[in-house]
């Protein structure tokens, strides 16, 4: 059975606890601070390994060549060697992470993974628009190509492990992506998907099954590690993925998950937790019986909650 790798939570919401700036409302959100607070970003990349990540992911899902341009008024090059930087500091908390536990006996995750964390265009437009795709209708193919293109290779360049396509709203830039993937054959990746809540479709309308399916056999052989949801309420991750492989015995399709709490966010009030609304970890066995073999959490997941999940998994692997 293939082996289930934990991954880091909402890096916004532990990062939050070692600044005391605002972070949600900034139009580069946590990538801000790969500049202004470096040892934020390295402490919070260490507390998710000190948690029992598997694998933790660099923070650049809303860094981009244009939007430091923009906001921190940067050159291109200067702007790439933020994403450089990225990589470096997932490096010094791997470093700091196994100087911790060198003498330490019975480690589950001794050698954790850095993933290249590849956020939509919508991301980085700061209009919330990765939870619709409109913007997909908008722009071509070969423009999201050329977006992505630079973020990858430096990413790739600099060392990553995996790279981490995720909160892909669209059916156009999902296929875009797996097209710039055949462009660098030695990599692999997962590709996670921003659905709605429908327990269907991805934010765009297309279906989820047909679309990551489509994408996991359109790319290079093995060079897709595992498709899924991210960003998505742990109520509606069931419905999304239940199927997959129950439907496909030829072949078993890994999953990926990381869905947000279970708080609701609102305009009014922020992020609140409703009675009615379930925890993800009260799904973990369910997911993992399904194909789940990436698990973690996104928006307002910390990590208390990626050592609750490094639990269930254990348990799971006894049972």
């Amino acid at each position: 059975m293939q082996e289930v790798m934990v991954l880091d939570g909402g890096f916004s919401t532990q990062l939050a606890t070692h600044v005391n700036d605002t972070i949600d409302g900034d139009p580069l959100w946590t990538a801000r601070f790969l500049v202004t607070n470096p040892n934020a970003i390295i402490s919070t990349h260490l507390d998710f390994l000190k948690a029992g990540a598997d694998i933790i992911l660099t923070n650049t899902y809303q860094a981009s060549i244009d939007g430091f341009s923009k906001y921190m008024n940067i050159t291109e090059e200067e702007s790439l060697d933020i994403f450089s930087k990225a990589v470096d500091y997932a490096k010094e908390a791997v470093n700091l992470y196994k100087k911790d536990i060198e003498n330490k006996a019975n480690v589950i995750n001794a050698n954790p993974l850095i993933a290249g964390s590849i956020g939509p265009y919508g991301a980085c437009l700061h209009d919330a628009s990765e939870y619709s795709g409109k913007y997909c209708s908008n722009v071509t193919e070969e423009f999201l190509i050329n977006w992505h293109r630079p973020r990858i290779q430096k990413l790739i360049d600099n060392g990553v492990h995996i790279l981490a396509i995720e909160t892909i709203p669209c059916k156009q830039e999902a296929e875009a992506l797996i097209k710039l993937l055949k462009e660098y054959p030695n990599s692999k990746a997962w590709l996670s998907f921003s659905c709605c809540n429908d327990g269907k479709s991805i934010a765009d309308g297309t279906n989820f099954q047909q679309i990551a399916m489509q994408c996991y056999r359109k790319a290079l052989p093995k060079q897709i590690l595992a498709i899924g949801v991210n960003c998505t309420a742990p109520q509606n991750v069931t419905k999304l993925l239940k199927g997959i492989n129950e439907n496909n015995k030829q072949e078993f399709v890994p999953l990926v998950v990381y869905p947000n709490s279970g708080e609701k966010y609102t305009i009014e009030n922020g992020w609140i937790i409703k009675d009615e609304e379930c925890s993800l970890h009260e799904f973990i066995y369910e997911w993992l019986t399904l194909g789940v073999r990436y698990i973690g959490g996104c928006c307002r997941t910390n990590a208390t909650d990626i050592k609750k999940i490094r639990l269930e998994v254990e348990k799971w692997k006894r049972n």
